[in-house]
């Protein structure tokens, strides 16, 4: 069965999220809009990483593990554009420390198979809807180069998040909506919470004390 079968009753990538991006963090991403960049670029490179290791962790599934070398691939391209936009914009790639957002999802994942496999499936297709999410709340507001960005990647993004929810449907007919709901309650929480650091996923900056 195709990843992308029966998914014409499936919600939309907004729709599964549990909670909208607040305001305070569109704020704050635009006005940090060159830190918010640089570490875009490592979750596209993290993006490419997730997909290359279902890949080899589930290698006799073939139709996973092709449509998966096409998404690795695409998310490469996506990181080398943003890397060109940071190179325009005079942005210096630079090491960041990990945010908290996907060492704690991937906490909330169960540990042996076959459960793992759908929450695996399921917390990537989480993370690409907020993404495409968040390109649409920040990217009219950015430098035109990012705004032109963003649009496209944006769209990538919500392909990347039907690709695995399909998969997560063909794999766990009977399971995959209430793995949905409770891994997207954890992923709302870690999206909306006030944060230490601002990352593309994190949540709001939490006021000084």
């Amino acid at each position: 069965m195709s990843g992308l079968a029966s998914l014409d009753s499936v919600q939309t990538a907004a729709s599964i999220l549990r909670a909208p991006t607040p305001p305070a963090w569109v704020e704050q991403a635009v006005r940090s809009w060159p830190q918010l960049l640089l570490d875009h670029a490592n979750c596209e490179k993290k993006a490419a990483s997730t997909a290359l290791a279902l890949m080899f962790t589930y290698p006799e599934d073939r139709a996973l593990t092709l449509a998966l070398s096409r998404v690795a691939r695409e998310e490469l391209r996506h990181f080398e554009q943003v890397v060109r936009a940071m190179n325009t914009l005079g942005i210096a790639f630079a090491r960041q420390r990990p945010g908290r957002y996907a060492q704690q999802l991937r906490g909330a994942l169960r540990s042996a198979d076959p459960g793992r496999k759908v929450d695996l499936l399921l917390m990537s297709a989480l993370i690409e809807a907020r993404s495409a999410e968040r390109f649409a709340l920040v990217g009219p507001r950015l430098p035109a180069p990012l705004a032109r960005l963003y649009a496209e990647l944006m769209s990538a993004e919500g392909r990347h998040f039907a690709l695995y929810l399909g998969f997560a449907c063909s794999a766990a007919p009977g399971e995959w909506r209430a793995r949905l709901t409770a891994l997207a309650e954890r992923e709302a929480w870690l999206a909306t919470a006030p944060d230490r650091t601002l990352r593309f996923h994190s949540g709001p900056l939490q006021p000084e004390s």
